[in-house]
């Protein structure tokens, strides 16, 4: 049956938008309208509506009957009530456990709700309907919505893909700017994928399983999180376009938690830069808790979409990651399972790599690493949890000569 107070439905969650918010201010946001409303007045006259509004949480990112379900002249509010209701119950503990993450101190059972949350996050938007819809090819409302639980039930849909991702965390900390909120807050970037061009035309996103997208995901005004698939972030010059190895998105996967890199200090360039991202990845609505932050575009040195932090804003550090990855689990009774870093099990093609192919990616990652520490200096960008312990902020002389030493050793080794 319907109930009226389950009928306003925050496709963006109150409690997430709260967060944007800084203390002590008004609660109050910048919204934004990209595509205002022409309205007709009296004297036939056409005006857009304004653009700017100052709007509380409760009346932001939200549309009236998203999710309730139509037969003839009965309706039901049950899809937001226990469906929704209970992702962002676990949403938002798993939200703020990720937006505090520290080392050593990782719960593996919240690194799994926020995956379903943010799975569940990237589809429920309208313009992330639009694009469901387009994958299981029906308009039907009632079906579409249907399907959507069905997924999460199942297994929600994108997990095995960003679990397999490298993780970085990002902090505005230092910056005056801070982050935005977009109507479709978990954002696609690809360099090769222009908004307008015909893998972003209209509501797509492009696909989260090439190698060169990445998916970025605001925790708050000050905290964001970056994924990068573990091709890209291994050699940045391959195929942006071509899908990572083993692309299937419905299939077990592993995370080790102690890849994600912590403690990345954005400045002003940075934060505007990703704010620029998430605006051109809305579908119509913004906000922010200061007017300017909505307007990043006029800041930016260039706004080509290619070169944004001359190619390496979202890059994760690679001196900050091993080669490698293979996972082995032994469960009671004696039964095992085996991963390679690419959620490839012992029998499937590809499998830890045939060795031709695992020694030209280690050459390509050698490289890259020492590319990065030549472009960035001795300190890290990111830094995980290896050996036992978190990464130094700053590589040592002789650690930043070794990453250096590395290009020459790569044309050393192809001279022989």
């Amino acid at each position: 049956m319907s109930d009226n107070s389950y009928r306003r439905n925050h496709y963006v969650p109150q409690w997430y938008q709260e967060r944007f918010l800084p203390p002590n201010r008004e609660r109050k946001f910048f919204y934004l309208d990209l595509r205002p409303d022409v309205i007709l007045a009296e004297n036939g006259k056409k005006y857009p509506r304004k653009n700017i509004r100052r709007l509380g949480a409760a009346s932001c990112f939200y549309q009236e009957d998203l999710y309730t379900t139509k037969f003839n002249d009965w309706s039901s509010t049950e899809i937001e009530q226990k469906f929704f209701g209970n992702v962002d119950f676990k949403g938002l503990e798993a939200v703020s456990y990720l937006s505090e993450f520290t080392y050593p101190n990782w719960r593996p059972s919240k690194h799994l709700d926020f995956l379903r949350y943010l799975s569940i996050q990237k589809l429920r938007t309208p313009k992330g309907l639009r694009d469901f819809q387009r994958l299981i090819n029906t308009t039907d409302h009632n079906t579409i919505l249907f399907r959507l639980q069905q997924l999460q039930q199942l297994q929600a849909m994108f997990c095995a893909t960003w679990s397999e991702c490298v993780w970085q965390i990002g902090n505005a900390n230092s910056s005056e700017t801070k982050f935005i909120i977009s109507d479709h807050p978990v954002t696609v970037y690809n360099r090769k994928c222009l908004p307008g061009s015909k893998e972003c035309n209209g509501m797509l996103d492009p696909d989260v399983r090439m190698n060169g997208t990445h998916t970025i995901f605001p925790l708050s005004h000050e905290k964001i999180l970056i994924l990068t698939n573990l091709s890209w972030a291994r050699n940045p010059s391959a195929n942006p376009l071509k899908l990572r190895p083993n692309p299937s998105l419905f299939r077990e996967s592993v995370i080790d938690v102690r890849t994600i890199q912590v403690d990345r200090d954005l400045d002003e360039q940075e934060v505007r830069e990703m704010n620029f991202i998430i605006k051109k990845g809305a579908s119509r609505f913004i906000a922010a808790a200061e007017k300017e932050w909505l307007y990043p575009e006029k800041y930016l040195k260039q706004t080509g979409w290619f070169m944004l932090g001359q190619g390496d804003l979202l890059m994760p550090d690679p001196r900050s990651m091993v080669f490698g990855g293979n996972v082995f689990i032994g469960y009671k009774g004696g039964q095992s399972q085996a991963f390679d870093e690419y959620g490839r099990k012992p029998g499937q093609i590809g499998y830890s790599h045939e060795r031709h192919q695992q020694d030209e990616e280690m050459e390509k990652f050698l490289i890259n690493q020492a590319q990065f520490a030549r472009k960035h200096g001795p300190k890290r960008r990111g830094r995980s949890y290896q050996f036992d312990r978190l990464d130094s902020e700053e590589d040592s002389f002789e650690m930043h000569k070794a990453f250096l030493d590395q290009i020459k050793g790569n044309v050393d080794r192809k001279r022989k």
